[in-house]
């Protein structure tokens, strides 16, 4: 039943596209700012409160409506589960943009491909040369593709919709609720993404590998990815830098000042065709994951 929810989702989410890079954050950002309004007092325990009710809440009341329509009826548990996977998945954003800029790279348009990237990720990109430009947009690519689609995939064939549901939400309370100024209220909400996460980002970046330069990949995971900030986006960029035989990471001008990050990867320097490739990596990893959950469930049947 959950393959055929998430294959109706994947044909739904590429025949009528999402209009807005995250339809989801546009929703729930509201109704994060209004918790951290209220519930935001400085302390670790109003933030472990304000994630409750601003996370658990809403997956519980997914929870119930989708077991409860999986009573009625299996066909309406099925249509469900796929209504909250369209919400869910951001399958419909990466690709187009990312073919975007790699056709203005391709002519030099270097103003479009700025556009489109600063759209994209709601970043300065007026200082990055063509080379970091690519470099960039392939990070993007990279990460929004586990964050926003095999991240989620993987918590749906484990839970089912509330799943899915759950890491999307709590990556985005995770987004909403950052502040330097005040990392205690916050703390638990990285806390709670990053064991929600740490399975997954290592079953992408595998996956990754296996489409891609497996030993290249692997290489780059094992030596790299510890160099990097974010341990699991580390090794996530890693692995995806060394499948496609590319390097990563790097410093980057922003507002004027270079920002360091290390170089991952191997191979050459970013360019628009490593960013084609980037996304068609992506759909492989897809075709894999997809095509396992398919196993998954035909044994399942079979057992039965």
């Amino acid at each position: 039943m959950k393959f055929l929810a998430l294959l109706g989702a994947l044909a739904l989410s590429y025949y009528k596209p999402h209009q807005k890079i995250d339809l989801l954050q546009q929703l729930y950002a509201p109704y994060a700012r209004w918790l951290e309004h209220n519930c935001n007092d400085g302390r670790r325990q109003h933030g472990i409160i304000a994630w409750l009710l601003g996370v658990l809440l809403p997956v519980a009341a997914v929870a119930a409506i989708y077991y409860a329509l999986f009573a009625v009826h299996a066909l309406l548990g099925i249509v469900f589960g796929m209504g909250v996977l369209y919400l869910t998945l951001r399958i419909s954003q990466f690709g187009r943009r990312a073919e975007g800029i790699a056709s203005a790279l391709q002519t030099s348009n270097m103003e479009q491909a700025r556009t489109i990237y600063n759209g994209w990720e709601g970043a300065d990109s007026e200082s990055y040369s063509g080379t970091e430009l690519a470099r960039a947009a392939i990070e993007t690519v990279l990460r929004r593709s586990h964050q926003g689609l095999f991240g989620p995939v993987f918590w749906f064939a484990v839970l089912g919709p509330a799943g899915a549901f759950l890491y999307r939400l709590a990556h985005l309370a995770r987004q909403e609720w950052q502040d330097p100024q005040n990392p205690q209220f916050s703390q638990f909400t990285e806390r709670a993404f990053h064991y929600l996460d740490w399975l997954p980002a290592r079953i992408t970046a595998g996956c990754f590998a296996i489409v891609g330069d497996f030993e290249d990949a692997v290489y780059c995971w094992r030596m790299q990815s510890a160099s990097w900030g974010d341990k699991s986006l580390g090794i996530l960029l890693a692995s995806g830098a060394g499948a496609l035989g590319v390097k990563l990471g790097q410093p980057l001008p922003e507002q004027g000042v270079l920002r360091y990050r290390p170089e991952i990867g191997l191979g050459d320097d970013a360019d628009a065709d490593y960013l084609r490739s980037s996304v068609g990596l992506v759909w492989r990893v897809l075709v894999l994951m997809v095509g396992l959950l398919f196993l998954l469930t035909f044994a399942n049947w079979l057992g039965h």
